[in-house]
Order: C-alpha cells, then sequence, then structure tokens
C-alpha cells in the first residue's frame, strides 16, 4: 500500500483531483514535466519548500497539503562539534571547572550586552567562545538566588537562551534550538520576555518548513498580547507587531495571501504607533518599525514571485536609518534574488559581495544564498575568478 504521507501521493491526488495533467500541472507551476513525474513514481522523494509552493499555488491548495519533511538542511559535522561545548553548557553540562567565585546578576547581564554586537554583527566564531561561560553563570545564578532576585535571574537566563536558540538554528542544529527555546519560555517571567521567546519558536519552525504550526502558533500569542492601542508603548507594540510578521510570513509561505496581507495590514499599524524601526529593550535582537515591516512585504512578494514589487520596495529603503544589520542582511538577499530572477545576473552577484563584506560568517549559513547564486552559475558560460571564489565560499553545491 503506498505511503499515504508522501509527496508524491498527494501530489498525484490532488492533481487528479484538479483534472490536470503532469504536464498542465508543469505548464501551471513553472516547473519540468520531468520533476513531477520524479514526485509522483517516489524517484525523489522530497523538493524544496519554494517549489513546492509553486505546485501549491497551481493546484490551489495551502503548501501543507503538500509538504511532509522540513525544508532543512542537515548540520554539517564542523558544525556540531564547532558548537559542542555550547549544547553541553546548554544542557547543564558546561566543560571544564566552574570558577570559584559566584556568578552575579550584574556580571552576567553585563556579559549578555557583550554578547549583543557580536550577535548583531553575525560574528558566530566569537560567539561560540562566550557562550559557554555565559550559560554557566546563567544557570549557577539561578540556583545561587531566592525570591525577587531569582525572578530576575531567570528572565536574564532567558534572554541568554533564546540567543543560542538563534544560533543553533543558524547552523541547522535543530533539536538543540528547540530545547533552548523551550527552556527560555519555561524561564521568562513578564509577558514581553515570553513573547520574544516565542517570537524566535516561530522563527525555528518556518526554518524547518512547519507553516501550519507557525500561523497557529504566532497567531495565538499575537490574539493574546494584542494591546490597547490607544494605551500602549513601544515594546508592548513591537511583541504584537513582530508576531503578526510572522503569521504573514508563514502564511504566504502556504499559500494563504489573503491571511498576509490582513496580517501585514495589521504590522503596519503597529508600526505607525511605534514610529521609527528600534531594538526594545525586552527584544534587543530584532527591530520592528515601518522599515521592517516594508521588508517583510519585499520578503512575501519575493515568495509570490513578484520581484518588480521587490525591486521598488528596496529602491526605498536607506541602510543607514535601520539599527541592525542581520535583519537588513537577510532583506538583501530577497533584493540579489530579485535581481536573479529578472536576469539582472551582474546586479544579483554584486549584492551578495556586499552582503559578505558585511556578514561573511552569516552568509556561509544562508542556504538561500547558495541558491540565488546557483541561479546566476547556471546561467553563466563562464563564471568570473570572483564568481568561482565566492561559489567556494558558501560552498554552492557542484
Amino acid at each position: 500500500m503506498p505511503n499515504a504521507n508522501a509527496l508524491g501521493d498527494r501530489l498525484q491526488s490532488v492533481r487528479k483531483r484538479r483534472g490536470l495533467t503532469q504536464a498542465e500541472l508543469a505548464r501551471e507551476a513553472g516547473v519540468s514535466v520531468s520533476l513531477i513525474r520524479q514526485l509522483e513514481q517516489g524517484v525523489t522523494e522530497d523538493t524544496r519548500l519554494e517549489t513546492a509552493r509553486k505546485l501549491a499555488v497551481a493546484l490551489r491548495v495551502p503548501t501543507t497539503t503538500l509538504v511532509s519533511r522540513p525544508d532543512a538542511a542537515e548540520p554539517t559535522s564542523g558544525d556540531v562539534d564547532q558548537w559542542n561545548a555550547v549544547r553541553r553548557a546548554l544542557e547543564g553540562r558546561p566543560s571544564g571547572e566552574s570558577p570559584a567565585e559566584a556568578p552575579t546578576l550584574e556580571g552576567v547581564r553585563t556579559g549578555l550586552d557583550e554578547v549583543m554586537p557580536l550577535l548583531a554583527a553575525s560574528h558566530y566564531s566569537q560567539l561560540r567562545v562566550a557562550l559557554p561561560a555565559l550559560l554557566r553563570d546563567a544557570d549557577a545564578l539561578v540556583a545561587g538566588t531566592v525570591n525577587g532576585e531569582q525572578v530576575e535571574a531567570r528572565t536574564l537566563r532567558s534572554h541568554i537562551r533564546q540567543v543560542t536558540s538563534w544560533l543553533m538554528s543558524h547552523t541547522w542544529q535543530l533539536d538543540a534550538a528547540d530545547h533552548a527555546i523551550q527552556m527560555a519560555i519555561d524561564d521568562a517571567s513578564d509577558g514581553l520576555t515570553a513573547a520574544a521567546a516565542a517570537d524566535w519558536a516561530c522563527w525555528g519552525l518556518i526554518r524547518q518548513g512547519k507553516l501550519a504550526e507557525t500561523r497557529e502558533l504566532a497567531t495565538r500569542w499575537a490574539d493574546d498580547i494584542e494591546p490597547r492601542i490607544s494605551k500602549a508603548g513601544k515594546d508592548e507594540m513591537t511583541a504584537w507587531g513582530l508576531m503578526l510578521l510572522r503569521v504573514s510570513t508563514a502564511a504566504v509561505r502556504d499559500n494563504r495571501p489573503g491571511e498576509a496581507a490582513d496580517a501585514l495590514k495589521l504590522a503596519r499599524m503597529a508600526a505607525i504607533g511605534v514610529g521609527r524601526d528600534f531594538r526594545p529593550t525586552s527584544d534587543p535582537w530584532h527591530v520592528f518599525g515601518p522599515m521592517m515591516v516594508a521588508m517583510i512585504k519585499a520578503e512575501n512578494a519575493m515568495i509570490e514571485e513578484h520581484p518588480d514589487v521587490t525591486l521598488q520596495i528596496a529602491a526605498q529603503l536607506d541602510e543607514a536609518q535601520f539599527p541592525l544589520s542581520r535583519n537588513w542582511n537577510r532583506h538583501r538577499l530577497d533584493v540579489a534574488n530579485a535581481h536573479a530572477v529578472t536576469k539582472q545576473y551582474a546586479e544579483a552577484f554584486d549584492v551578495l559581495q556586499q552582503v559578505r563584506r558585511s556578514a561573511p560568517e552569516w552568509l556561509v549559513t544562508q542556504r538561500y544564498a547558495k541558491d540565488i547564486l546557483g541561479k546566476i552559475i547556471d546561467k553563466r558560460r563562464t563564471l568570473t575568478t570572483e564568481m568561482r571564489e565566492l561559489a567556494d565560499f558558501i560552498a554552492v553545491p557542484y
């Protein structure tokens, strides 16, 4: 009996229900007939989330009707080894001896403050060195404090665990990332800290291709923390707005354009209440405001295959007015992809080079960047020295 959960079986079933041949579906989705044939015959057992969405649009079903496996890469052995000390500390098994002196709230807070610029600049190698001791000290601080001080210590540990979860996700160590964020949510002692952790949880689910779960979690949190607009402060509006952005990004990937647009409209309303983009005190590794909403609109446009809209939005945004380079670099990958899709290959490559100069360690972890450069390489008869060097640097598959 065929596996009812296999992508090929579901694809064939929906295609037949829609009365389409393989060739007709291929034409509607903009993919090859051979890909559809391989999927339905089980020769290829899975496909990228981007391709699954194209098929879902053509078949008029949510992407999650077809997707059965995470759109995630396996962590490399190098990443697993390099982050081993961080994982051990996260599990409460730090390497080496603990210092003789007990940690203090001020000392651990200072340690987190020193980590934040490294996180913003995506300096992974330095973060790998700093995090094990910070996680160890946060555990010792919580264990050694009582009453009000323990609440403050647990909040501090929640922030440190959120940072750790984000870094684990970026190196595709998803089990460790999920473990970290669940512990961070448990540690959160106030609504804003909990919302910040839940936002990371949503981001991790999107990275795994779990779109329905993301929409459900983000919608629930957005409903729970929706503020009274007339009385809400910037932090409250930001927490709500970020959750709405998560709803929108998950919905657009799940081929629910109306839901995505509605969530984005509400997020834009929250952004107007915030004013200029800023980093909230309760969630300093995120940015929210009008520019952030515009970037998500540009990202959604790229997913919906409207690269012209992405480029129009990008032309109106100014990096100098945006307070966090990490989000800006992610937006620039959408710009590079828009150029590549519209056959502006030189412009696309230039953007990738700019991002490399800005955040080389971050770029290496971006599967999206590999896909974009792959498109450029496929359309070139010969490659320049710079193209070959960048392809080697970010490990574009042969």
